[in-house]
C-alpha cells in the first residue's frame, strides 16, 4: 500500500509540474529567475526534483539539507507545496567562486578551469590523451570519431576524439568497455574521471597485474570530452547543459540535450519540445554530429545482441558494456528510463549496478527512477544493440569542488571502472559471482585469498548471496582461454560452505621459465557463477636470485618505504621502485607523498650483483589529513563522552582486501547512536550504517569493506558518557 500511494503522489506532483515553472508556456519560462536554497524534507522527494526540475538544480547539499534551485516565484510556491523550506541565496555563483578560490591561487594552471585545477581543460584533456600515446604507444591510440557541431557548421568546433586502450601486440577479438562523458558539459567532475581512469590503466601496466591482463586481453574506449562546443562554454563558469547548435534557441539557451536525442524511444515524456529548455530533444532523432557520433563508435566496436530486434531480451554470454559518465545525484543508473517496467535483461543488469554500487557508495536504481526519460545513452546502447548500458552520476554538485573530487569521487568510482573493465566479457553473469580479495603469493608459491559473495550495495533492495563452492588459478592464459589448465584452490578451514571463504594453494611452477609470470584467480559460488578474474605477478627466480621485501609506515599521504631485501649469495646493488601513482626511485629506503588520497599498488625490483632480480609488490593505501584521528584495526576507545547533539568522529584505513569489518560501541550512560560512511564523514542524512537502536550497544559490520578511510560517527542523541569504541577486521 506504501509504494502505491506513493507512485500515486508522484503522478498527481507530475501534474502540478506540468502547471508551474518546471514546464510552463514559453512567457512564464522567461520571468525573473534568482538562486535559493530549497530545504528538502527527504532525499527521495530532492532527487525527483533534480531529476524533473528545469532547469536542472546546480548543486544538493545532504549535509545542511538543501538544493540550490534557479526559480521563478512559480517554482518556489511550487517547491513550498511539496514541502520545501525556501530561503534566498543570491550569492550562489559568488560562493561558489569564493570556495575554489584558495585552492585556485595556489595551483592554477592554464591547462585547467579557472578555480579548478584538478579540471583540465577541452584542449589539455586532448594534449594528455595524446601524451599518453607518446608514451605507451603499444597501449594507447587516438581514433577520430566524428565532429562537433559548431566544426561541423561554422568555424572552430573540435574533433570528437576516443582514447583507445589496448596491447596491440595481442591482436584476438577481445570484449570491449566504451564510456563516455561530459556529454552534459557543466558537469565538472566527468571526463578528469574518465582521463584518471585511462592514466590509471596505463601508468600501472608494467607493475599491477590486473591492469595489465585488462590491457592484454580486453580493450576500454574512452570518449573523454563528447560535447566539447558545449565544455567550453561551461569552461568559463556557464551552467551549460547542451551542444552548441545555435540552430535552437540561439539568444538564451542555444542547443540540444544530447541525453535526450538518441534514436532509441526518442520523443517520449522526459524530454521537452521546447528549444530553450535544457532538455530540448533535438529537431529530430539523432539529429546532433555529437549524438550520430556516439551511435556510430558503439556500432563499429560492439556485435549487435539483439540481431535487428531493438530491445528484446539478450543472451547471458553477450560481451560489451558501456557507461555514461555524468554528475549529479550519487546513482547508478540502467535501462529502462522511459518505463517502470523492468528491461528484459533487468535482473542482470541490477546486479552490476548493485555491484557498482558497493564500490562508490552510490544508490543502485533502474533509470526511470521518479520521473522519466527518453532519448538517452545507456537505454540506446542496450535496446539499440543489447549492450549492458549504465549511467554514473557523479556527486553532488555540477561544479564540484575539487576537495570532493579528489578525495570522494576519485577513489570511489576508480575501482567501480576497473570492475568494469574486468567483467565487459560478460557483463550479464560475471558480476553474479564471487570477487577474489587480498590475493598474495609469498616466495615459496603458495597463494592465499578470500572469495567473498556479498559485495553488492544494500541501498535500494539485496542482492541474494551464496556460499563460496569452488576456487581456481591458471598461469600466463586466463581462464577462458581454449585449452587453458586450471588448478584447484582450497577452502582455508577445510570446506566452502560460507559466502566468505579463505582460499590457498601452491602454484606448481614445474616447467616455467625463469622471469615473470602471470597467476589468475578466480571462485565460483553454489549457484555455479564464476566470478570476475583477479590476478598477480609471480617470479620464478634464477639459482641465486635476491629475493625482493619491503615494508612501509604511511601517515597521511606522505609514506616511508623500508627495503628489506636480501641475497644470500651475493649484494644488492640497485633499487628500482614504482609507488603506483607514476611515481619512481631509486633510494634504498625512499620517502613518498601522493597527491591524493586512494589505495596503490608499489612495486620494488632489486637486481644483485650477478645482474639477477627480483620483485615485490604491495597495496599501500593512503588518507589525506583532515583532522579526524585514527582508530587501528583491534584497538578499544574507552571514555567517550558528548553533549546532546554532538558528534565525534574517527577514522579506521583499511588496506586492500581487508575484510570482516566490525565497528561497535557500547558501555556508559546516555544514547549514542553509530554511523559509518566511506570516503567521508557520516551525517543524519547520509551514511553507509546506523543501526536505529536505543542505548549504546549498537554493531555496523562489513564483510568485504572497501580499501581507504571509514569514517565512524558517534552522534549523541541524548548526553552520552563512558562509551567504548572498538574497530577490527581481518
Amino acid at each position: 500500500m506504501k509504494a502505491k500511494c506513493l507512485c500515486l503522489f508522484f503522478a498527481s506532483v507530475f501534474l502540478m509540474i506540468l502547471g508551474t515553472g518546471a514546464f510552463a508556456d514559453q512567457a512564464e519560462r522567461e520571468e525573473s529567475r534568482r538562486y535559493i536554497k530549497a530545504y528538502f524534507p527527504d532525499k527521495e522527494i530532492a532527487l525527483y526534483v533534480i531529476k524533473s526540475f528545469e532547469p536542472t538544480p546546480p548543486e544538493i547539499n545532504y549535509d545542511e539539507g538543501f538544493l540550490v534551485i534557479h526559480a521563478t516565484l512559480k517554482d518556489e510556491a511550487y517547491l513550498t507545496s511539496l514541502g520545501f523550506r525556501i530561503e534566498p541565496h543570491e550569492g550562489y555563483i559568488l560562493h561558489r567562486k569564493d570556495a575554489a578560490a584558495p585552492m585556485a591561487l595556489a595551483t592554477q594552471s592554464a591547462d585547467t578551469i579557472s578555480g579548478y585545477p584538478c579540471y583540465k581543460t577541452v584542449e589539455a584533456t586532448f594534449s594528455d590523451a595524446q601524451a599518453m600515446v607518446t608514451a605507451y604507444p603499444n597501449l594507447a591510440e587516438i581514433i577520430d570519431a566524428g565532429d562537433s557541431w559548431k566544426k561541423e557548421n561554422t568555424s572552430g568546433g573540435y574533433d570528437l576524439f576516443v582514447l583507445k586502450l589496448t596491447n596491440k601486440t595481442i591482436t584476438s577479438h577481445k570484449p570491449k568497455l566504451f564510456i563516455t562523458s561530459a556529454i552534459h558539459a557543466r558537469e565538472y567532475t566527468t571526463s578528469p574521471l574518465a582521463l584518471a581512469f585511462a592514466h590509471q590503466l596505463t601508468d600501472t601496466y608494467q607493475t599491477d597485474a590486473d591492469s595489465r591482463w585488462i590491457l592484454d586481453h580486453h580493450e576500454v574506449h574512452l570518449m573523454l570530452h563528447a560535447n566539447p562546443d558545449g565544455r567550453k562554454q561551461a569552461e568559463g563558469g556557464a551552467s551549460w547543459r547542451k551542444n552548441n547548435n545555435t540552430d535552437y534557441c540561439a539568444h538564451q539557451t542555444p542547443g540540444a540535450d544530447l541525453n535526450r536525442n538518441f534514436d532509441f524511444h526518442w520523443g517520449g515524456s522526459g524530454a521537452s519540445t521546447y528549444t530553450c529548455d535544457q532538455t530540448y530533444r533535438g529537431s529530430h532523432a539523432a539529429s546532433e554530429p555529437e549524438t550520430q557520433a556516439v551511435q556510430n563508435y558503439m556500432k563499429a566496436i560492439f556485435d549487435d545482441h539483439n540481431g535487428g530486434t531493438p530491445g528484446g531480451l539478450v543472451s547471458d554470454d553477450a560481451s560489451g558494456l558501456y557507461i555514461d559518465i555524468h554528475s549529479y545525484s550519487e546513482l547508478v543508473l540502467w535501462p529502462w528510463g522511459d518505463t517502470s517496467n523492468a528491461a528484459p535483461n533487468g535482473t542482470q543488469l541490477q546486479t552490476l549496478g548493485r555491484k557498482f554500487a558497493y564500490f562508490n557508495g552510490y544508490t543502485p536504481q533502474q533509470a526511470v527512477g521518479l520521473y522519466p526519460t527518453t532519448g538517452t545513452t545507456d537505454d540506446y546502447a542496450y535496446g539499440e544493440l543489447g549492450i549492458a548500458g549504465y549511467c554514473f552520476e557523479l556527486g553532488t554538485a555540477f561544479f564540484q569542488s575539487c576537495a570532493t573530487y579528489e578525495n570522494q569521487i576519485l577513489p570511489g568510482n576508480l575501482p567501480a571502472l576497473l570492475y568494469a573493465a574486468k567483467v565487459a566479457r560478460a557483463p550479464y553473469k560475471t558480476p553474479a559471482g564471487p570477487d577474489i580479495l587480498s590475493l598474495s603469493l609469498d616466495n615459496a608459491g603458495t597463494v592465499t585469498a578470500t572469495a567473498v559473495d556479498t559485495r553488492y550495495s544494500s541501498a535500494n533492495g539485496t542482492e541474494a548471496s551464496q556460499a563460496i563452492a569452488a576456487a581456481e588459478y591458471t598461469i600466463d592464459t586466463p581462464p577462458w582461454a581454449q585449452g587453458t589448465v586450471a588448478h584447484a584452490l582450497h577452502a582455508t578451514d577445510g570446506v566452502f560452505n560460507a559466502t566468505s571463504e579463505g582460499i590457498t594453494g601452491t602454484v606448481d611452477t614445474t616447467g616455467l621459465t625463469a622471469g615473470e609470470h602471470m597467476v589468475f584467480v578466480r571462485a565460483k559460488d553454489a549457484n555455479n557463477n564464476w566470478g570476475a578474474v583477479s590476478a598477480l605477478f609471480l617470479t620464478v627466480a634464477q639459482p641465486g636470485a635476491p629475493t625482493a621485501a619491503f615494508t612501509f609506515a604511511a601517515t597521511d599521504l606522505t609514506v616511508q618505504f623500508s627495503d628489506q631485501s636480501s641475497d644470500a649469495n651475493g649484494s644488492i646493488t640497485s633499487r628500482a621502485w614504482a609507488f603506483g601513482d607514476g611515481a619512481t626511485s631509486t633510494q634504498t629506503n625512499p620517502q613518498h607523498t601522493y597527491a591524493a588520497a586512494g589505495s596503490y599498488t608499489a612495486t620494488l625490483t632489486v637486481t644483485d650483483n650477478d645482474g639477477l632480480t627480483a620483485i615485490d609488490t604491495r597495496q599501500i593505501v593512503v588518507t589525506a589529513d583532515d583532522g579526524v584521528p585514527v582508530i587501528t584495526n583491534g584497538e578499544t576507545l574507552t571514555g567517550l563522552a558528548a553533549a546532546k547533539g554532538d558528534w565525534l568522529y574517527h577514522k579506521v584505513l583499511l588496506p586492500s582486501g581487508a575484510a570482516n569489518l566490525t565497528i561497535s560501541i557500547s558501555d556508559g550512560s546516555g544514547d549514542a547512536d553509530l554511523y559509518t560512511r566511506f570516503g567521508d564523514k557520516p551525517t543524519q542524512s547520509d551514511y553507509d550504517c546506523r543501526p536505529y537502536k536505543w542505548g549504546n550497544n549498537e554493531t555496523c559490520s562489513n564483510a568485504a569493506p572497501s580499501s581507504g578511510a571509514t569514517y565512524i560517527g558517534i552522534r549523541a542523541y541524548s548526553a552520552f558518557s563512558g562509551v567504548s569504541l572498538t574497530v577490527s577486521y581481518q
